[in-house]
């Protein structure tokens, strides 16, 4: 089936045009807003576009022109939004920095990306200001907080600056950004995405989803990734929503935040969801017995109801309290991105009611590929293609199972600098490979097995998905990661899947605790591990159950999305 269509799209438009047009549709609507100390700090849309062109008349005058490279590096809040916007005012080229990243890699970006410019938060002006003096083609640092004259900041300028000016003639095939990858195979990329890659994306989203003025998104993921960018910053934009800022994650302060403004979308990763079902769970095995008979009672009755009355209606009703305590009473959408959800997770959160949207893209699309509808989710799957989007499965094998490849005007122009990756990414008649492996159902949803690069084939020929077992494993309480790859039987030689786990400390204290188990050792632990490995194991076919293991003690290394590094565990296992 094609994605349902829920109204028509407002049509493709520069960055800067679709600014100009939610400013005259929605003036006073409040576009962005943050708590800061005891008071929100809110912009109408009209004060928006006042504050851009005034940015962008600074730029100007320091002689920045269409086409040059500007960073910004910050935390999520208005002044990024503002700078990045400003940037593309001018018809300047985006170059988004991770503020994770170390002062080597940034300094590698700005270079080999020829930025001009950089848009600071106050706790990233050292490094940035050092990166400065070693590169003489970084010319401007200008701090997004004030700085008492020492640099150029963004409040002095709105100061100094009353009047703003007309945005350049942008043009939907011009450059708009360059995003750097952090790729699990350890080598960064320049995503070239131009304004139409970016418009096209947004407009398919707006005729998927309802949203609109009075609708409010909760920023939380990190603004400088493209996931963010597009659908948690722009998409608002060009309905005349509100965006929200996050002051942390840290669940005290984001509950305050989400209770008082009760979003209505939230864009997040499976690990924030995660952390949002422990967190229930954990609220209500500290609750009296009352309540909690009460809540397993309505989470009973909602889900033998849900399957007759559809949509989860049951659910939303009868567990609207729980919903409402985290500030989600209202929530309309939420879509995960970024990662496969584990089943137990979306099915968890289903029960509560709450509207779990799974989807899939990459940096190279702008970023959203597919996402499942609304009206009828399948979220074992990551949904239907968006409008405009063609997907197709590459050389399938007898499961159906190959490389993911997409066309459609949100796919990037190329790899910055990079005519060798670029040419690689594409197929002869310009279809973009993902890397990624799926199938698609009977009904067109898209359903995704792992990387391409990490498949594991036997020795009798069977594939074997890493992240498929990876998955099934994940819902153990005791296992906070893992991985799971082919290594060397340490006896025979013989190559055999192995699994290495990083466990959940936490949970096996209050384990060995409950069992009267005083002071636990490695053997304790691998007992508990092994147990659970073989019981979670039985669901899968023999060829695909690891059949050693080891223990790690602290997190893998992971890139800055939170994707763990395989490239750096291609070595057996040896331990028993």
């Amino acid at each position: 089936m094609q994605m349902p269509i829920v109204r028509e799209g407002k049509g493709w438009v520069t960055i800067p045009e679709m600014l100009v047009r939610s400013a005259a549709e929605c003036g006073d609507a409040i576009s962005m807003q943050m708590r800061r100390g005891k008071r929100w700090e809110k912009f109408s849309y009209r004060e928006l576009l006042d504050i851009v062109q005034r940015l962008a008349a600074f730029l100007k005058k320091k002689g920045f022109k269409k086409g040059d490279h500007i960073s910004v590096i910050g935390e999520n809040r208005p002044e990024w939004c503002m700078s990045y916007l400003a940037i593309q005012w001018i018809g300047g080229v985006v170059v988004p920095l991770d503020p994770k990243l170390t002062k080597t890699e940034l300094k590698h970006i700005i270079y080999e990306g020829d930025v001009k410019a950089v848009f600071a938060s106050e706790r990233f002006l050292d490094v940035i200001q050092e990166i400065a003096d070693e590169l003489d083609t970084l010319e401007l640092v200008i701090s997004m907080d004030p700085t008492n004259g020492d640099l150029n900041d963004i409040p002095a300028i709105l100061e100094e600056v009353k009047s703003g000016i007309p945005h350049e003639d942008v043009s939907l095939d011009d450059l708009a950004v360059i995003l750097y990858t952090s790729g699990t195979t350890g080598v960064s990329k320049g995503v070239m995405l131009t304004q139409k890659n970016i418009a096209s994306n947004i407009d398919a989203m707006y005729q998927v989803f309802i949203f609109s003025v009075g609708d409010t998104f909760f920023s939380v993921l990190p603004i400088h990734h493209v996931f963010e960018a597009t659908a948690g910053f722009l998409n608002p934009i060009n309905a005349g929503s509100t965006i929200v800022f996050a002051r942390s994650l840290k669940s005290r302060v984001l509950r305050e935040d989400m209770t008082a403004v009760r979003p209505t979308f939230l864009l997040v990763v499976p690990l924030l969801l995660e952390k949002i079902y422990e967190g229930i769970l954990r609220e209500v095995r500290k609750a009296a017995l009352p309540k909690r008979m009460l809540f397993n009672a309505l989470l009973g009755t909602s889900r033998v109801l849900n399957p007759i009355l559809g949509q989860k209606r049951a659910s939303k009703a009868l567990l609207k309290s729980v919903r409402a305590k985290l500030g989600l009473d209202k929530m309309r959408y939420i879509v995960s991105g970024g990662a496969a959800l584990p089943r137990w997770v979306s099915k968890g959160l289903e029960d509560l009611g709450f509207p779990i949207l799974q989807g899939y893209g990459l940096s190279e699309t702008a970023p959203v590929l597919t996402v499942n509808p609304p009206c009828c989710p399948r979220n074992a799957s990551v949904g239907l293609p968006l409008p405009g989007v063609q997907i197709k499965i590459i050389e399938p094998n007898i499961e159906g199972i190959g490389e993911i490849a997409a066309k459609g005007p949100n796919v990037m122009i190329g790899y910055y600098k990079n005519e060798k990756a670029t040419k690689a990414a594409f197929t002869d008649d310009g279809w973009f490979l993902t890397g990624d492996l799926g199938y698609f159902d009977a009904d067109g949803y898209l359903y995704i097995t792992g990387r391409k690069k990490s498949v594991i084939v036997t020795k009798g020929g069977k594939n074997i998905y890493p992240e498929e077992v990876e998955e099934i494993l994940l819902q153990s309480p005791f296992i906070e990661e893992v991985l799971v790859l082919m290594g060397a039987n340490p006896h025979t030689g013989e190559p055999e899947l192995q699994a290495i786990v990083y466990p959940n400390f936490d949970k096996l204290d209050e384990y060995f605790a409950k069992e009267g188990i005083q002071s636990p050792d490695e053997t304790h632990i691998r007992r508990v591990i092994a147990e659970e490995i073989k019981r979670l194991s039985e669901s899968l076919a023999p060829y695909k159950r690891p059949k050693r293991f080891s223990l790690r003690y602290e997190e893998f290394p992971k890139t800055t999305t939170r994707k763990i590094k395989r490239y750096l565990f291609e070595q057996a296992v040896t331990e028993i």
